[in-house]
């Protein structure tokens, strides 16, 4: 190799020799991964780069199908085509001398500006950015309709990968014209049944981007009656497996949040029946003949599942009747269980996806869930799971344990607090809205002992922490959390009694920082129930501060903290309860039936009620 790529730098060398050099090493490049590794070792691309400076066209021809066989492989890092910023407008300039370097150069781009799912999806944009800013769209949009095939299929595998989550190219690609036609009408046609799969699938990938970045309208007929109905047709059963994959993984990219889409691509082709299918593979083997087609089935089965629980969780994110069907297919819970504890980190993150979907359902999470006893193999999977899983399954874990649903006891004996409590103290921002969400839901109407359990595994500390918390989301199910524990009079004055000093600091905290008026109210709510216990009613009236804060609540200027400020005052004066005598002469002396009169008044029918 060394010598080789010694031969390919020499100016001296013939024109010929450095050709040929160029296609052996190209050659070699198609062998296995470390081969490609030890290329890259002898820094073999910027040798190449620098070929592409030559004025011989074969040779420049032969250098850029080297540097795409490079490219395509997956251990090749794509910031090599970046480190130097003249090298993309080199190429962008090369596109124009030969169907061979168009081929090329989209190849190229296509597989140097990949997301990587590893990798934060900010380095693709990077990539996408660059190539937009140097002229790709203008540059390759007129190859869609050269006379190679090849060269209209890698342009359009170009486009999909720079519209991929990317507005700003998205946008750019709907007002584009080529001999006078729109890039979307040229994408539709590229749709049709007539032409070749892979040309089909990846127009539906471009155009299923535009949509999702807000270019082409959801109830555009090119996405309605086109888009959607060829991804649908990939599905089918008389597909190639990594055509099913892709379809099925793209369709659920495009419907994920458009109900109306979802609705549609759930009675087109019987597709929640056809995606059943998708959990076969491999199928018994007969002969031996079949050996070499296990052995491609056993490479796609893991894929095939991990795209049916994708699109199964588009499908059910929003209408309750999906959920239902998707549910009534045959052995679906058992699927979804099984998923759970794959080997695959892909199939079992697909399979909590789909779980989540399913569990918005307040039916199916009394009736299914509770019969597949879901909540174990859930449990098992948020022990030491990577976050991106630990998000959607402590979501799932949320709405297992809303109050009418019959999972929640079990789920408590097997010792979801403590994992709960350690989820609000992540650095990760989603776990820990789900962690205290999850625990607020917890407290719904529980039982005094879960709300004790859940104020130990807290600790007055991260309770503090939480209440301190720079993101409005934590702070709001933080304080939903606190509303919860704090209802039914044994409950409140029980828990005042332990903790009452810490909550009515906390309390007094929030009134006096700036916070939006959710907050706040949620905050007069808590001092309500407060106020509702029998011994706990005292921590407010001892508290001339925070009687000072209700009474200036009272007189806000917006009518929601006016109310909540107002249900503080009449839990604190019922007649029939002890010691509502002293309370009121405390209130009146303070000035509080003056502001009352006042209120009276007030044109807002709400207010003037109280």
């Amino acid at each position: 190799v060394c010598r080789l790529l010694y031969l390919l730098q020499q100016e001296t060398s013939s024109t010929e020799l450095r050709t040929e050099c160029a296609v052996v090493l190209g050659s070699l490049a198609m062998g296995t991964e470390n081969n490609v590794k030890s290329l890259l070792d002898c820094h073999i691309i910027p040798a190449l780069l620098q070929g592409l400076l030559s004025p011989d066209l074969k040779f420049i021809e032969a250098c850029l199908r080297c540097l795409r066989t490079i490219f395509i492989s997956p251990v090749t890092p794509e910031d090599l085509l970046y480190t130097d910023a003249t090298v993309i407008s080199h190429l962008m300039a090369l596109l124009s001398r030969s169907r061979y370097t168009q081929e090329y150069i989209c190849q190229i781009f296509s597989h140097c500006c990949k997301v990587r799912k590893t990798i934060h999806v900010l380095h693709a944009t990077y990539h996408q950015t660059i190539l937009f800013n140097h002229g790709a769209v203008q540059n390759i949009a007129h190859l869609l309709v050269s006379t190679s095939y090849k060269v209209r299929m890698q342009a359009l595998k170009c486009f999909s990968v720079l519209a991929f989550e990317n507005p700003q190219v998205s946008m750019t690609l709907v007002n584009v014209s080529v001999d006078g036609e729109l890039l979307p009408q040229i994408f539709v046609k590229m749709l049709q049944r007539d032409k070749p799969i892979e040309m089909q699938l990846t127009s539906a990938k471009c155009l299923t981007s535009m949509c999702r970045a807000g270019a082409i309208r959801t109830d555009d007929p090119c996405i309605v009656l086109k888009t959607l109905p060829c991804l649908v047709r990939m599905c089918s059963k008389d597909r190639l497996l990594e055509e099913r994959v892709e379809g099925a993984e793209t369709l659920a990219y495009l419907i994920e949040t458009d109900v109306e889409l979802q609705r549609m691509a759930s009675i087109t082709d019987h597709l929640i029946v056809m995606l059943a299918d998708y959990f076969k593979y491999p199928s018994s083997v007969s002969a031996i003949t079949d050996i070499k087609r296990l052995d491609h089935d056993l490479k796609h089965a893991h894929e095939l599942r991990q795209a049916a629980f994708k699109l199964y969780a588009s499908l059910g994110a929003n209408d309750e009747d999906i959920r239902k069907k998707i549910i009534e297919t045959e052995n679906m819970m058992d699927r979804i269980v099984n998923g759970l504890s794959e080997s695959s980190i892909k199939v079992r993150l697909a399979a909590v996806r789909c779980l989540h979907s399913l569990s918005r359902s307040v039916q199916q999470l009394r009736t299914s869930f509770q019969d597949h006893a879901v909540w174990k193999p859930l449990m098992k999977v948020l022990q030491n799971a990577p976050n991106e899983i630990l998000v959607v399954a402590s979501s799932t874990l949320c709405n297992l344990l809303l109050e009418f649903s019959p999972s929640k006891e079990p789920i408590l004996e097997s010792g979801a607090i403590e994992l709960l409590c350690s989820l609000t103290q992540s650095e990760n921002l989603a776990l820990r809205v789900n962690g205290i969400w999850a625990l607020m839901n917890m407290a719904f109407q529980a039982e005094q002992k879960i709300k004790s359990d859940i104020l130990r595994g807290l600790s007055t500390e991260q309770l503090f922490q939480l209440l301190s918390d720079s993101d409005v989301n934590v702070l709001m199910k933080t304080l939903g959390l606190l509303r919860n524990l704090l209802s039914t009079r044994p409950h409140i004055d029980h828990i005042m009694s332990t903790h009452g000093k810490q909550i009515m600091q906390a309390v007094t905290l929030i009134l006096e920082g700036e916070h939006n008026i959710e907050v706040k109210e949620q905050t007069l709510c808590i001092l309500a129930n407060i106020a509702d216990g029998t011994t706990a009613k005292e921590l407010i009236m001892t508290n001339d501060d925070i009687l000072q804060k209700i009474k200036y609540y009272m007189s806000h200027s917006n009518a929601k903290l006016q109310l909540a400020a107002m249900f503080c005052i009449s839990n604190l004066i019922w007649n029939e309860e002890e010691g509502s005598q002293e309370r009121q002469d405390k209130l009146r002396d303070m000035g509080i039936v003056d502001i009352l009169h006042k209120l009276s008044q007030s044109s807002d029918p709400n207010l003037c009620d109280k």
